[in-house]
């Protein structure tokens, strides 16, 4: 298979001197659906942030076989789209076109291209005729949908995406897992959510103290309630009910 990501030996600690990762490894293939899990404070935002270069990862993480450098960083993040957790921290523009359109032109798409790039990627999240609006106005389901067409608009090879699902209703949280489920690129998902984990991840990593502690198939990592309280997670609730009425788990 062929490897989109590889990161080896990477640790790193904030200005403060806090360590944030430990000696961290993990290879991620094309077209792998991959879910981060772990408690809070367990580095998983930080690791995300050296995957397009924005924390220093010098030769530690590899994208597509090359290191990331000054020269090949636009590139980068052309092919390792990142939707923050928070919508806000990534659109700044007065319209959504604007919003949408930063990308492509940071690129040198030429006008012509950066329309059609804004038109595919609103299409592809279902926000065709959202161009003139202004994103700060909108629902936070919708501004997340919106941030997500701000990575498509750049035709990414892998999608790096921090807590989508957070704060949404049960409503916005599955229409977004079907719009996820529907891309057809390698996916890395940091998130508490183990129900998003469930039905669209087919492998899952665990982290813990800036450590990968746990890495396997979604089925095994989330039946093994053991490993996940030891980690401070718990199952999602068709296996705790499962497995506290003493049922066997769903397989």
């Amino acid at each position: 298979m062929e490897e989109a990501i590889r990161i080896e030996n990477l640790s790193y600690a904030y200005p403060d001197g806090q360590p944030a990762l430990n000696d961290v490894n993990l290879t991620v293939y094309k077209g792998d659906s991959l879910a981060m899990i772990g408690p809070n404070g367990a580095g998983k935002s930080t690791l995300l942030l050296h995957l397009n270069g924005i924390l220093s990862s010098n030769d530690y993480v590899r994208i597509f076989s090359e290191a990331i450098t000054d020269k090949n960083l636009k590139e980068v993040r052309r092919r390792i789209g990142l939707v923050f957790q928070n919508p806000d921290d990534q659109l700044f523009s007065a319209t959504v076109f604007d919003d949408v359109a930063f990308g492509p032109l940071n690129l040198g798409y030429s006008e012509a291209e950066v329309r059609q790039a804004v038109a595919d990627a609103l299409a592809k999240v279902g926000m065709s005729g959202f161009e003139r609006r202004s994103s700060h106005h909108l629902s936070l389901g919708e501004r997340k949908r919106i941030t997500i067409a701000t990575i498509l608009s750049m035709s990414p090879e892998v999608m790096v995406l921090d807590e989508p699902t957070s704060n949404l209703d049960p409503r916005g949280k599955w229409q977004l897992i079907e719009l996820l489920r529907e891309m057809p690129v390698t996916k890395i998902i940091a998130t508490h959510d183990l129900e998003l984990v469930e039905a669209l991840c087919d492998r899952v990593v665990i982290l813990d103290k800036g450590r990968i502690v746990a890495d396997g198939v979604v089925k095994e990592i989330l039946h093994d309630l053991p490993l996940l309280e030891a980690h401070g997670l718990s199952g999602p609730p068709g296996i705790r009910s499962a497995s506290e009425s003493g049922s066997p788990s769903r397989g």
